[in-house]
């Protein structure tokens, strides 16, 4: 096989591809076997139809199916040879094929260069969650509110399912605590992605970037229509929203790439659950230190 790299963005890259001989004389003859065995042609038995009068009746389906097997083996040779990590499916041109050679172009879309600064270690500030007693007596007064003319007593958190009063104020107590914990620990993460993104600057492939803002421009859109938004304002809508989200669908690209950038460092699997192990592993690693 001969391939030859062109670089044609920082990005894209445009890989040459030709193979010749054995590889391709092979898989002719394979596929020539394959349609033999189910070819009907007027004065031969189905299997036993001569080579020569297969192509004559079958060339361009012989070459369809050659290119269809062929190509996909041989471009995932190249890119695994030439070490691209290609993030979106290849755009093939140029194809050329005969009994003995085939070459085709591939364009492809793959992973920028990213120059990550220091990651682990991380300082993380934090303060100790408390919930006081006017917190809570803050909930039980709304809960008062919400229920009208009923008082907050035993009997009261008895019909809300808790032994007594003393219980429900303990299951208030632990309700506001943990809504503090969650607040807390999603800012504590927005500032290490903000952290390790900071500052750096590489481009941002356009396929990702358009999968990503069909994304977020669907879900816009399912939001408008269940507050009742009709389907022919959506559609007019739906430039302007692009528009819109355009920056937020950039800025999540780039987390992506650079959380899946520590993810290879790190021997991360890069799966569905990539982005939350890498924010889990870069906690571990952190410094935290109380503050009052």
């Amino acid at each position: 096989m001969k391939r030859e790299v062109k670089k044609l963005d920082a990005t894209k890259r445009e890989i040459s591809i030709e193979v010749s001989g054995d590889i391709v004389k092979n898989k002719f003859q394979e596929v020539s076997k394959k349609i033999g065995q189910e070819a009907k042609v007027p004065g031969f038995r189905v299997g036993h139809v001569p080579a020569d009068i297969l192509e004559k009746h079958f060339s361009p389906q012989m070459q369809q199916r050659v290119l269809e097997e062929l190509v996909p083996d041989v471009y995932q040779e190249a890119v695994k040879e030439e070490g691209l990590e290609v993030i979106d499916l290849p755009d093939i041109s140029d194809v050329k094929l005969d009994n003995q050679n085939l070459s085709f172009k591939a364009t492809v879309e793959v992973r920028p260069e990213i120059k990550l600064k220091h990651y682990k270690g991380l300082e993380i500030k934090y303060k100790k969650i408390e919930v006081s007693s006017d917190e809570i007596k803050r909930n039980i007064d709304a809960l008062r509110e919400a229920r009208k003319v009923d008082s907050i007593d035993d009997n009261c958190a008895r019909g809300l399912g808790f032994p007594n009063l003393l219980e429900l104020e303990k299951a208030v107590e632990r309700q506001i605590f943990m809504h503090k914990e969650n607040l807390g620990r999603q800012k504590i993460e927005n500032d290490i992605i903000e952290h390790i993104t900071r500052g750096l600057d590489f481009s941002l492939p356009q396929p990702l970037i358009n999968r990503q803002l069909q994304d977020l421009v669907r879900q816009a859109k399912l939001d408008l229509a269940l507050k009742g938004v009709s389907g022919q304002e959506l559609e007019e809508r739906e430039k302007a929203l692009s528009s819109e989200l355009e920056p937020l669908a950039k800025k999540e690209v780039k987390v992506y790439l650079v959380l899946a950038e520590i993810a290879k460092r790190e021997n991360i699997p890069q799966d569905d659950h990539m982005s939350r192990c890498v924010i889990e592993f870069l906690l571990r690693e952190a410094n935290w230190q109380e503050t009052s």
